[in-house]
């Protein structure tokens, strides 16, 4: 900004014109204006965002004291105007928070954008300058420099003016900045964060406090003093807030406990000065926790999205770290699947909220709030490598800690080792296979309660993981896969093709005539098409190639074999049957396709061929042991592609192999396709063949040009 007095515009012009251009010339991007104090004043009245950026105008060279006078006269106008301007200020904090994120916990934070970034420190000191509201006068500005330290450090990697923390840029941040790796940066990161964002959290909160409210005038003169209600274990209520009474003892062993249980349960917050005191008094519980401890941080952890305020208060402030030491493994720790939206540490508590919906349908409410709390433990050991397994025995010691018996940390030892097996069998086996009932029953060890505790966890986990992990197609394979096991376990029969995938009437009129059928089904968040036709190799292909040849975007799919006739059930984005093509028109292609005409398939195969050698990361593809007596199981992982199914199903065919059923899965870009293979006429494939498929697969995944199939 050029601030000059008025008048002579000609030569305040010409000023201008050799200050930006030279810049310019240069490169540099530049925001600009030409202004005289008093336009100064206008435009900060008329913008929000411009009356905050203001108040930091400061002299770079010329006239210091013309600058002091507009600066000056800039404060008076905003502290004239504050309660005025003070609702559109709270206003942009809450939609920049729903936009941009909060920086402590994304894996790509915004710095500048998004909670406890840059703008916030903005709107501190925006706070500050209305005289309304104090700002923290500790604890900020080194988070604020080194947040500054990274953006530098951004900018000089990429080569570019990125405000945003890229998964892609942050080995090359770490590594200019000296940390050991890019754990230490993103926790850095996630800590600075969270100090700035809470410091916002606070001043805001008083600033909130202050705004008018509807008074009633009284000429009763009245003493003022404060109102507050008190509350059980020493512990009083004041203006939305708990605190300590004043002859209630910081150090007693429980009251920090019984004020975040009190906080959480009234959605209320913890009051500062009683956070600061629990911080510098507050002990360690002494192993194991008696009932009055553990039901209080039960009660905490029941109260739903309550517990999320209250629980940052205590885990920044280091209280619940010095009770369940073991919380520091994963404090601030970044997750490397970008399916997760949140740290573990953050995730791990979001779980806990997301339980509260299922607390009324298990037997052991307490059990499963612990399981969820510590379900993710073992990503802070040995590199978060087989996280389930290392997190188990540390889950346990963690609830014998808080004094629950070897029974109950048996349960939550096994929730905890098993977290992912309902998801993973759910989504990637077969649901009309025994093996893959087998190997769920032995999950929760034949024991429905178990088996209820689990599904309540992973559904848990998938919603506080993010939008892409709780589907609603994810949930109904998993509740499929559930309900028919919870049968099994009390002892109902199990249908051979008791799944909701697999439409018997459909199946069986394609049995009869021989004609193909396909129906439309409207689901939340997109359609499935249910495909039915007399099953032969190759049909998998050909089908999954007619779909793209037709735009349509193939996410998910469950294919299924009954009496001879495949009944596939496949998952698009569109959401509406104006988006598909005519059904009974792709009735007629997959005849056509049956008979030998596959030129509607040209521009897939034309497509497949340009993708050759294109795919940029090698394909995971494996045999899985186990999954099935009856069937060859295996696993394809590759980024996902138009085409790749298509080429999949080509890879199959080319080895006369059967795909007895499949089931197909997209995350964050990724395809996680399960086959079950057979011979044509049904029976196990030998290891050689399996061998084979498995190398036509690895070809065709990597869109290379597939081996010579075995004779």
């Amino acid at each position: 900004m050029l601030v000059h007095a008025g008048g002579q515009q000609a030569a305040v012009n010409g000023l201008a014109e050799k200050l930006w251009y030279p810049l310019w010339d240069a490169g540099v991007k530049l925001d600009h204006s030409v202004r005289t104090p008093a336009e100064c004043a206008e435009v900060a009245g008329r913008e929000l965002s411009a009356g905050v950026g203001l108040l930091d105008l400061r002299v770079i060279a010329g006239d210091a004291e013309l600058v002091a006078g507009a600066r000056s006269a800039l404060l008076g106008s905003w502290r004239n105007n504050a309660r005025k301007r003070l609702p559109e200020l709270l206003s942009s904090l809450d939609e920049r928070l729903a936009l941009a994120g909060d920086a402590a916990y994304l894996l790509e934070p915004d710095l500048k954008e998004a909670r406890g970034g840059f703008r916030d420190m903005t709107m501190l000191r925006a706070l500050a300058a209305t005289w309304l509201t104090d700002r923290p006068h500790s604890g900020v500005e080194e988070p604020y420099d080194r947040l500054l330290d990274v953006r530098d450090a951004l900018h000089v990697t990429s080569g570019r003016a990125l405000d945003r923390l890229l998964a892609g840029e942050v080995a090359d941040v770490a590594d200019l900045l000296g940390f050991a790796d890019t754990d230490a940066l993103r926790r850095e990161v996630s800590m600075a964060a969270r100090r700035i964002g809470q410091a916002v959290y606070l001043t805001s909160r008083a600033a909130r406090q202050v705004l008018p409210q509807r008074r009633v005038l009284s000429f009763v003169r009245r003493e003022r003093r404060p109102e507050f209600s008190r509350a059980d274990h020493g512990l009083i209520v004041h203006a939305g807030e708990v605190g300590l009474d004043k002859d209630t003892d910081p150090r007693g062993p429980y009251v920090g406990l019984q004020a975040g249980a009190l906080a959480a349960e009234r959605g209320l917050l913890l009051s500062p000065v009683t956070v600061a005191n629990l911080t510098t008094h507050a002990p360690a519980i002494p192993a194991p926790w008696p009932d009055e401890a553990r039901e209080a941080l039960l009660r905490m952890l029941a109260a739903g999205e309550n517990v999320l305020p209250v629980w940052e208060d205590l885990d920044l402030s280091g209280i619940v770290a010095r009770w369940l030491p073991a919380w520091e493994l994963i404090s601030a720790r970044p997750q490397h699947n970008p399916v997760h939206i949140y740290t573990v540490d953050r995730h791990s508590i979001q779980t806990v909220v997301e339980a509260h919906r299922g607390l009324t349908q298990v037997e052991r409410p307490d059990l499963l709030l612990l399981a969820c709390l510590f379900h993710d433990i073992g990503k802070g050991a040995n590199g978060g490598v087989a996280h389930a397994a290392v997190g188990a025995p540390i889950a346990r010691d963690l609830v014998e800690q808080l004094g629950l018996g070897a029974d109950d940390a048996d349960v939550v030892e096994r929730l905890v080792r098993e977290h992912l097996t309902l998801v993973e069998l759910a989504t990637r086996r077969d649901h009309t296979d025994p093996a893959t009932h087998e190997a769920l029953v032995k999950a929760v060890d034949g024991r429905t309660e178990i088996l209820n505790l689990l599904r309540r966890l992973t559904e848990a986990d998938a919603r506080a993981a993010g939008p892409a992990a709780w589907t609603p197609w994810r949930a109904q394979l998993i509740n499929d896969l559930a309900n028919q096991v919870e049968g099994l376990l009390v002892g109902e029969p199990l249908d051979p093709h008791g799944t909701e995938f697999v439409d018997l009437g459909l199946a069986r009129s394609v049995g009869l005539d021989g004609v193909p059928r396909i129906r439309l089904e409207t689901k939340p968040g997109g359609s499935q098409l249910l495909c039915a036709a007399t099953d032969r190799l190759g049909l998998f292909s050909d089908t999954a190639g007619l779909l793209v040849a037709h735009g349509i975007s193939v996410r998910s799919a469950v294919l299924h074999t009954v009496e001879g006739v495949s009944v596939n059930t496949w998952r698009t984005d569109k959401v509406s049957a104006k988006e598909l093509p005519d059904l009974a028109f792709l009735v007629k292609e997959l005849q056509r396709l049956e008979a030998g005409d596959r030129s509607m398939l040209a521009g897939v195969q034309r497509r497949e061929a340009r993708a050759q050698n294109a795919v940029a990361s090698e394909p995971h593809v494996a045999v899985v042991p186990d999954a099935s007596g009856t069937a060859a199981v295996i696993e394809v992982r590759t980024a996902d592609r138009a085409g790749l199914l298509y080429a999949l199903g080509q890879a199959v065919t080319a080895e006369q192999l059967s795909i007895r059923s499949a089931h197909v899965a997209t995350l964050a870009g990724q395809a996680i396709d399960t086959f079950y293979l057979t011979e044509p006429d049904g029976s196990l494939p030998s290891t050689d063949r399996t061998a084979a498929a498995v190398r036509s697969l690895t070809a065709a995944a990597a869109a290379r040009r597939a081996p010579t199939p075995t004779p």
